[in-house]
């Protein structure tokens, strides 16, 4: 039986007492993200929403994005990688479990160094694919030349952020490319293997996550 969204303690900044609020809305509150489903119109409002309001609300501290996806609508996933580009903060791009089709183009969105993969977690490219097969030939047709376009688009900003040459990423999207953390990162869709920054951090603070996990 589902148990809903869990609530937790948070004293709000002024009152002297803790409310239980629901956890989405602390982690919020704490500039972290969570995209965890496929990406469709209402998650995309949601987190490019979020993405806006934390910029306006505070231009320089880093904003965390958590990545759990199969992927999605092409058009959705653009709407969050721009919206990354175009907010001031550093936006952490962060998989855990899967990073799929265009899930992985928003991980690949993250700020250079920032991208970080937990080692079991699974990346994969692939070609973006069209929805409305069923349509009559001559808007099938349109609809082809319109997604060879975007494909094009794409595949230029992988081997863009990831380094390698265009010819490379148009012929792995060609099928499904599963990688592994560390095979993402020798790609170039991430910076780190999350058990480096352990490692790295395991005297000090973890400096890659938010504030609020500092005294964990």
């Amino acid at each position: 039986m589902p148990i809903g969204v869990p609530k937790v303690p948070y004293r709000i900044p002024g009152d002297e007492e803790a409310t239980w609020v629901d956890l989405y809305n602390v982690m919020y509150r704490e500039r972290t993200l969570f995209l965890g489903q496929e990406i469709r119109c209402e998650i995309t409002n949601h987190i490019t929403g979020l993405m806006v309001y934390l910029s306006i609300e505070d231009g320089i501290s880093d904003i965390f994005l958590f990545i759990n996806s199969p992927g999605g609508w092409l058009i959705s996933g653009m709407a969050i990688f721009d919206t990354m580009q175009t907010v001031t903060p550093d936006i952490y791009t962060i998989c855990l479990g899967i990073a799929a089709s265009m899930a992985s183009f928003i991980l690949l969105g993250g700020e250079p160094t920032k991208r970080i993969a937990f080692p079991h977690a699974r990346i994969m490219l692939h070609q973006p694919a069209s929805a409305y097969y069923r349509a009559r030939t001559p808007e099938f047709l349109l609809e082809v030349e319109e997604l060879h376009k975007v494909r094009e688009m794409i595949t230029r900003v992988y081997a863009l952020r990831t380094g390698k040459p265009f010819w490379v990423v148009s012929e792995d999207m060609e099928r499904d490319v599963f990688m592994s953390a560390d095979e993402a990162k020798a790609y170039g869709l991430v910076d780190i293997v999350g058990d480096e920054m352990i490692d790295k951090h395991c005297d000090t603070d973890p400096v890659w996550f938010p504030e609020m996990f500092k005294d964990w």
